[in-house]
């Protein structure tokens, strides 16, 4: 974990970096999520208040994005990586592993990359790492920022900085919600963020195939050991008969974390890409202050936060649940 001197001086040094940098490129991890997207979004933002010139990437195989993101502010924005890349400064937002964004161009040993990020398991792949594991949320970083930068507060930052943050801590009930997460909001409300407007935009109005994927993976949940690892399996079918998204998945988790006696919860789903077929994303959640999830999640080569983390595989479901039930086993 960052100590409180190194993160005052990783501060230091990014705010350097941000403030005399003038060509910024901007990514974050595949699948982008509310946190992702929205300290993308505020970044750039901030960075072409200064008069720097920024564009942030996120690959075309991303859109549409999930329906909750769809009405965020996407201005300078590119899905080809630029031309001049060797002359811009690469920043990474929200990434824990460089190998989480696909795009190779940016992994030369020469690129001069600030990995900006809230993950304890963050690989520190930067030339400059400032990472706060303290923080609720990459928002929170880039919101800290954008103050130490001296840059006001706009409609659009102050909109990305929010979803961001209500989304990663849960709507402030995860436990990464802390004090300043509550001051956070406050400043973001002060600059004249709708709360309600974006709950609704995010958590309501869903489309008929979520609820119907939701049903699916409801009827199929198991239990092992007594109740303290509950799964469920979402299928290529089952997203096919849902008429459902492949990011309308999204949820279903929480409602296994919350059933009683959980002290993991999975979400085993099929890939739906073309060249993904065969393979499993796996999403875990833990309501056991024992067990860290990302411990389980790196020994299949993916990663996390201790009560949230994922994985690819093309584990059977026999092994991977065998795998499960020995991981959750070995921690408690």
């Amino acid at each position: 974990m960052t100590g409180q001197n190194g993160a005052s001086a990783s501060r230091d040094a990014v705010l350097r970096e941000l403030r005399e940098g003038r060509k910024f490129l901007l990514l974050t991890h595949e699948n982008p999520d509310g946190d992702a997207l929205g300290s993308l979004i505020a970044m750039q933002e901030i960075l072409t208040a200064q008069g720097a010139d920024s564009v942030m990437y996120v690959a075309p195989d991303e859109f549409p994005l999930p329906y909750e993101y769809r009405f965020l502010t996407l201005t300078g924005l590119v899905s080809i990586v630029p031309d001049d890349l060797a002359e811009r400064t690469v920043v990474f937002l929200d990434c824990g592993n460089i190998d989480r964004n696909p795009v190779a161009a940016v992994k030369r040993e020469e690129a001069h990359i600030l990995n900006i990020d809230h993950h304890h398991d963050n690989t520190y792949f930067g030339t400059v790492n400032h990472v706060v594991p303290e923080a609720s949320c990459t928002a929170e970083i880039v919101w800290d920022l954008m103050r130490g930068l001296g840059v006001e507060r706009t409609p659009t930052i102050a909109e990305a900085l929010y979803v961001g943050l209500v989304t990663d801590t849960g709507k402030f009930m995860y436990e990464n919600t802390g004090r300043r997460a509550h001051e956070m909001a406050a400043d973001l409300i002060e600059a004249g963020v709708d709360v309600h407007s974006i709950y609704q935009r995010i958590y309501e109005g869903i489309p008929y195939g979520k609820l119907a994927l939701l049903a699916r993976g409801l009827a199929k949940v198991e239990r092992y050991d007594g109740g303290r690892l509950t799964l469920t399996r979402l299928s290529v079918e089952d997203f096919a008969q849902a008429g459902a998204e492949e990011n309308y998945s999204e949820g279903v988790i929480d409602h296994l974390r919350s059933v009683e006696g959980t002290a993991v919860a999975a979400l085993v789903r099929d890939r739906l890409s073309a060249d993904q077929r065969g393979n499993r994303k796996v999403s875990l959640r833990s309501s056991d202050d024992r067990i860290d999830v990302s411990r389980i999640a790196r020994a299949q080569g993916g990663g996390g936060h201790r009560q949230a983390a994922g994985f690819n595989t093309s584990l059977s479901w026999e092994e991977l649940v065998e795998f499960l039930r020995g991981e959750v086993a070995a921690q408690l």
